[in-house]
C-alpha cells in the first residue's frame, strides 16, 4: 500500500523545511501577540494541538528542533487517549517545554461543566492553575479543543475575554489584540487524512494542498494547525 504523501513525518519535515528555505519565520501564538504590529514579511504562526499523543509530539518536537523552529502546544488535561502525568509524557512536556516552545492549554471547559455539572469558568481556572504548577510555566493561550461530545468548547468565549483569566489570547479570538484566524491564511490538518484552509476567515472550498504546497504561494501571514496524531513512518495504523 502507498502511504498518502503529505502525512508521513518524513515529508512534514519537507514542508516545514521548504517553507525555511523560502524565507518563512516560524513563531508562537504568544510572539504573535508580541510582534503583531511588526511581523517578518514571511511568518507563520506555528500551533500544534496535542489531541491524542504525547510520545507522537515529541517527534515534531524533534523535527522543530532540528531545523530550529518554535511552535505552541497545547495540552490537554482530561483526555482519555494519554495522561499528561505518566511518566514518559511527563518528561516530554518537559522536554517541549525546555526546547523553548510555548505551552498552551487545550480547553474542554464545556465539555467539563456539563459532564461534572461544574462551573466551566472555575474548571478554565483549576486547569490553569494545574498546567501551570506541573510544567512550572505561565501560560497565556487557550485553544478550545473539538471533541466527541458534540459541544462546541468555544462557545465558552463567547461572552468572556481571555484577560479575564490572566490570559493574552484564545487561539480563535477574534478581540482587536488577536485576531489571528481572520486576519491570516490558516492552513490546518484537522481532518485527519486532508489539508483544509481559510482565507482570512473564509474557507477555500476544495483547496486540500498541503502547507508546503501553500507556501509556495507565500503568503505573509501563514496560521497554521498541526496535529502530531496524523502523521507515521510507514502508515496510518502502526
Amino acid at each position: 500500500m502507498k502511504a498518502p504523501p503529505h502525512f508521513t513525518w518524513a515529508d512534514l519535515e519537507t514542508q516545514y523545511s521548504t517553507a525555511k528555505e523560502l524565507g518563512y519565520e516560524f513563531i508562537t501564538c504568544a510572539e504573535y501577540v508580541e510582534r503583531k504590529n511588526d511581523l517578518p514579511a514571511l511568518t507563520v504562526v506555528n500551533r500544534v494541538d496535542i489531541d491524542l499523543s504525547v510520545k507522537k509530539a515529541d517527534r515534531l518536537r524533534d523535527i522543530f528542533d532540528r531545523l530550529g523552529i518554535k511552535a505552541s502546544f497545547f495540552v490537554r488535561l482530561h483526555a482519555k487517549e494519554y495522561n499528561p502525568f505518566a511518566f514518559e509524557n511527563y518528561r516530554i512536556l518537559k522536554s517541549i517545554r525546555d526546547s523553548g516552545h510555548e505551552i498552551g492549554y487545550h480547553s474542554e471547559v464545556v465539555d467539563q461543566a456539563a459532564i461534572w455539572n461544574e462551573d466551566a469558568a472555575e474548571c478554565l481556572l483549576r486547569d490553569l492553575d494545574v498546567l501551570n504548577r506541573m510544567l512550572n510555566v505561565k501560560a497565556v493561550g487557550v485553544a478550545s479543543h473539538g471533541g466527541m461530545t458534540g459541544l462546541n468548547n468555544l462557545k465558552f468565549w463567547e461572552d468572556r475575554k481571555a484577560p479575564d483569566f490572566g490570559l493574552i489570547y484564545e487561539a480563535y479570538d477574534k478581540s482587536e489584540s488577536f485576531n489571528l484566524f481572520d486576519r491570516s491564511f490558516y492552513v490546518s490538518d484537522s481532518e485527519w487524512t486532508q489539508w483544509k484552509c481559510y482565507e482570512k476567515g473564509r474557507l477555500k472550498v476544495g483547496d486540500r494542498r498541503s502547507f508546503g504546497e501553500h507556501v509556495l504561494d507565500q503568503h505573509p501571514l501563514i496560521y497554521l494547525l498541526t496535529h502530531p496524531d496524523t502523521y507515521f513512518d510507514r502508515h496510518f495504523y502502526e
